[in-house]
């Protein structure tokens, strides 16, 4: 199921793509990669996702060790709002960096961010904290204590067992979570084009610029062979890495314990605190903006929700409600293509086990103007003519989603020691009820926190559903506040910013709901 979910929604739409693209000019390709312009986006593309991927690593951790170490009143409260900005639509987000920069006076002087790569930086930093807080978080919480405690008893110091102790258990969701990190920066889109100005270009931002803007699909097929290459050397570089630190280590439903002083509360307390800074004021600011209308506060952008206005072909609470019925869907089905998929890639044939590692994360890595074009011109026949079917938007995020089912269950799954699965057989357990008993029980939770993530992300995902989402039925929320912000008036934007909020307080119930669902998955969700 997992190989034909791929080859169905991602190989065959991205090779017709590049196969109608590059027939063109077949020389198109080598025309493109020697020129300046080609290396110097190719060089600012890597080193802001290195930047990027480095800065969340640093803001991420601290708060990652609080939650999955330290139990204190609010932790799963603090789950639920480091998730709101990784669901925000980035052009939604972009709009909110603006309004901090106009808000501070950062648009001049010695601290000038608008137009500069730290403020792209910053706001993809402001995207991926969720991504190591829950992948990593996860994970952590459910390391066993005894190799730290053995390691202090034979006169370790704190550190000294973190490094010798915890980081080797820790690493592959480390290294699984910052190489989402980095393929989500390295394919930066809205991000780029609105914060960064006119002079900053990644791969992602020329793409879209020669395929829609100029109308050029064989140069933009041209660099999307080009990005799609440079994502599998990358993807199987953090798999082989990640196959050399995998180890069994057994797993604990929860490590963490009480913070009995005052010390180890101000430790907390500064863990969540720096990094939520950052987190609350695009938000605050988001939040503010929607309760503003004529230069007064009002609930009027909400209100105004109800009515069509006439930049959308149906109201804003239409879309809310196309948005709820996509994301369950789309969830529904990264979970269980992305967990047959995890299985298949930690216990299938080893030449088997690899390529669909790869082929089920390429997809996080790709255009969403590669994704989303291909899949419209691709599936218009036959069984596979889904252009007029509802079911085309929630396919196409499932297939975004289903690389955070796969990357938070793997590593998961191969911390399992070995012995225990050959003790449940050896007692006479089928492999059936091995994987039932054993391998969800503890795999269950990365799973509930990928589906979540794929929730997450089919509510945001603005790219590729511009394309896929044409139908007028279909509008979906963050299509709308696309529509709503790119209009001139007061009024729209406004409500747009009200839109938006909604969008926060939606994803903010359901993942609440799943911590009250799921008490002993507390380290998850």
């Amino acid at each position: 199921m997992p190989a034909v979910f791929v080859a169905v929604l991602f190989i065959y739409p991205v090779v017709t793509l590049l196969a109608r693209g590059l027939t063109v000019d077949a020389g198109r390709l080598g025309e493109v990669i020697t020129t300046g312009r080609f290396q110097r986006v190719m060089w600012f593309t890597t080193w802001q996702a290195l930047a990027s991927t480095a800065l969340t690593a640093v803001v991420a951790m601290p708060m990652t060790w609080a939650v999955a170490n330290r139990r204190f009143g609010g932790r799963g409260l603090v789950r639920v709002l480091v998730t709101i900005p990784f669901v925000l639509p980035t052009v939604v987000v972009a709009g909110a960096f603006t309004a901090l920069v106009d808000r501070f006076g950062l648009d001049s002087g010695a601290f000038r961010l608008r137009h500069t790569v730290w403020i792209v930086l910053l706001a993809h930093v402001f995207f991926n904290v969720a991504v190591v807080v829950r992948t990593v978080g996860g994970h952590w919480s459910q390391l066993p204590r005894a190799p730290e405690e053995a390691a202090r008893v034979l006169g370790a110091g704190q550190w000294q067992a973190f490094r010798h102790a915890t980081l080797p258990r820790l690493a592959p969701a480390i290294l699984s979570a910052l190489s989402i990190v980095f393929l989500f920066t390295f394919t930066s889109f809205a991000v780029v084009l609105i914060l960064g100005g006119p002079r900053r270009a990644t791969i992602e931002t020329e793409i879209y610029r020669w395929a829609v803007t100029r109308g050029d699909i064989a140069t933009a097929a041209a660099l999307s062979v080009v990005q799609i290459a440079a994502v599998v050397a990358l993807v199987l570089a953090n798999i082989a890495l990640t196959r050399r630190l995998a180890s069994g280590t057994g797993t604990l439903d929860d490590r963490a314990v009480a913070c009995t002083t005052g010390r180890a509360r101000a430790a907390v307390a500064t863990a969540i605190g720096v990094p939520g800074v950052l987190l609350a004021l695009p938000v605050l600011v988001l939040v503010e903006r929607s309760f503003r209308s004529g230069g007064n506060w009002s609930v009027a952008n909400y209100s105004g929700l109800r009515e069509r206005v006439r930049v959308l072909p149906l109201s804003a609470v239409d879309a809310v409600i196309n948005s709820l019925l996509f994301g369950v869907v789309a969830a529904a089905i990264a979970m269980i293509v992305g967990g047959l998929g995890s299985i298949v890639v930690v216990h299938g044939r080893r030449s088997l086990s690899r390529v669909l590692d790869v082929a089920l994360l390429l997809p996080l890595g790709t255009s969403a103007v590669t994704l989303g074009f291909g899949i419209l011109i691709s599936l218009d026949r036959g069984i596979l003519d889904l252009r007029s079917s509802w079911w085309i938007v929630p396919l196409t995020q499932a297939l975004i989603g289903v690389p955070f089912v796969v990357r938070a269950v793997v590593p998961v799954l191969r911390a399992i020691d070995p012995a225990t699965r050959e003790a449940a057989a050896t007692l006479g357990a089928s492999p059936m009820r091995v994987r039932r008993e054993i391998d969800l029980r503890v795999g269950g939770r990365a799973l509930v926190t990928g589906t979540g993530f794929a929730f997450a992300i089919s509510l945001g995902e603005f790219g590729a559903t511009s394309f896929v989402g044409r139908d007028p039925d279909h509008l979906t929320v963050p299509l709308a506040i696309a529509r709503l912000l790119g209009t001139p008036g007061e009024l729209l934007r406004g409500q747009a910013m009200a839109l938006a909020v909604i969008l926060m307080v939606v994803t903010a119930i359901v993942v609440l709901a799943g911590e009250r669902l799921q008490p002993g998955a507390g380290s998850v969700l």
